[in-house]
């Protein structure tokens, strides 16, 4: 495998840092160091509204006594601030109750080999290149027949570099970068105005949608929610956008995390190795990615990451645990740490995606009488203890297979471990945001209405 490069005299850095930790006292310790950049402009009605730029850097330090853990973080990485910091962090670790948990992996445990995932975009754009993007892509927008105002495109650059090295014998390090572009839009007048947008990030510059496909979207979208009507109360089957599906894979992660499975506070807590999907359906996590949104090449514990399937025909194969999460279950490390500076470790998924069915959205709604097509979820009703699930809603009512008109001021309902097993995914799966999903159906849910 080819290593991604590094700044070598960040990571001789924390080196030193941890050598002034075992120095003052700390059995073990571990450091990240992040430098970054961005660039972010705004425009509205065609005209530069606001620019930021911003170069920064932070390093975490966090040192175990015994079993007890603490953590700093600085700006300053001057000689004397890094002596001052390894004394304070040993000093907070001994002043702090032991946790049988914490703990850096076993030096047989870190990985030394990993791959080049292409997550850094050697292309800086300019500040006028930014603003020129935001400006087509509000234009387009704006040129929509319907709308009538607009809340202002957005362009951004940002770029990262992160080292981490750790006592047991871990350094590693890689760089990433992003570009997006988004608009949002206003289509009608008073009482009756409507909003929305469009979006699109990456890793390269060069693979961003053309600024006025985004902006276009975005207008057409907005338009076709004019003169929205309300619905009657009653069970449906609902079809959940692309732009929206996501949301479901995000809360099987969620159930799945291992502080919560550890805490026994999921509604999934005892599901694993069983049915928990329908039959057919498949939930895979790629850390490895090219260009993945949310790809790197190991993770903040120095463990390797690796593709797996989460839901394999259905079944729940397995837990999001790091190394705290996986001694308090007994088991091993999944390699799904991710960390800050100013915090330890805790599990979180990379790219993850449902696979898609063999029905294009047409297909997989031809069948629906009454119903209801999602194009917006607001609110944070999702209980993750219990699984019970309710959001307000706006969206399209369905009419024997086709949209009808557009509905909103609803609220939908189930729980999710019924949504869950009666779910099917469309054939149109675009990797777009991270944790992505195509068109899902899913059955017998509850809409509120009038």
């Amino acid at each position: 495998m080819t290593k991604p490069r590094f700044d070598a005299d960040s990571a001789n850095l924390l080196e030193d840092l941890i050598r002034r930790a075992r120095a003052a006292g700390a059995d073990a310790a571990d450091a990240l160091l992040v430098d970054g950049a961005s660039l972010s402009l705004s425009t509205r009605l065609g005209k530069p509204e606001g620019i930021e730029r911003s170069e920064g850097g932070d390093l975490g330090l966090r040192v175990f006594v015994g079993q007890s853990m603490a953590m700093v973080s600085s700006t300053d990485r001057s000689p004397a601030m890094l002596a001052e910091l390894a004394e304070r962090a040993v000093a907070m670790a001994r002043a702090v109750p032991p946790d049988p948990y914490c703990g850096i992996a076993a030096p047989d445990a870190i990985t030394h080999d990993w791959q080049d995932l292409d997550l850094c975009d050697p292309v800086e754009p300019t500040a006028e290149e930014l603003i020129e993007a935001a400006q087509r892509t509000e234009d387009a927008a704006r040129a929509v027949a319907g709308v009538t105002n607009s809340d202002g495109a957005d362009a951004s650059w940002s770029r990262s570099h992160v080292v981490l090295a750790a006592s047991n014998g871990f350094v590693g390090g890689y760089s990433v970068s992003r570009r997006s572009l988004s608009v949002s839009v206003l289509a009608g007048q008073d009482t009756g105005m409507e909003r929305d947008y469009d979006y699109h990030s990456t890793v390269y510059g060069s693979d961003l949608e053309d600024p006025a496909l985004i902006g276009r979207r975005a207008g057409e979208k907005v338009v076709a929610k004019l003169n929205p009507r309300k619905v009657k109360s009653q069970s449906v089957p609902v079809i959940i956008d692309p732009r929206l599906s996501g949301g479901m894979i995000g809360s099987l992660c969620g159930a799945i995390s291992g502080g919560a499975i550890a805490r026994g506070t999921s509604f999934l807590k005892d599901k694993l190795g069983q049915a928990v999907f329908a039959p057919g359906i498949t939930i895979v996590e790629d850390p490895h990615l090219r260009r993945g949104l949310r790809s790197k090449p190991f993770d903040a514990e120095g463990i390797a990451n690796q593709r797996r399937e989460l839901i394999a025909d259905g079944v729940l194969t397995t837990w999001l645990l790091d190394l705290r999460s996986a001694r308090q279950l007994g088991l091993s490390t999944t390699g799904h740490a991710s960390r800050g500076t100013g915090g330890p470790p805790s599990p979180s998924p990379t790219n993850v995606y449902m696979q898609p069915g063999s029905l294009t959205p047409k297909e997989l709604m031809a069948d629906i009488r009454q119903g209801l097509y999602i194009t917006s979820l607001m609110g944070q009703g999702v209980n993750g203890v219990t699984g019970d699930y309710s959001r307000g809603a706006a969206g399209f009512w369905i009419e024997n297979g086709e949209i009808a008109y557009p509905v909103s001021e609803i609220t939908v309902a189930g729980n999710l471990k019924d949504m869950f097993r009666n779910l099917t995914p469309a054939s149109d799966l675009e990797r777009r945001h991270g944790i992505d999903a195509p068109t899902l159906r899913i059955e017998g849910m509850t809409v509120a209405g009038i």
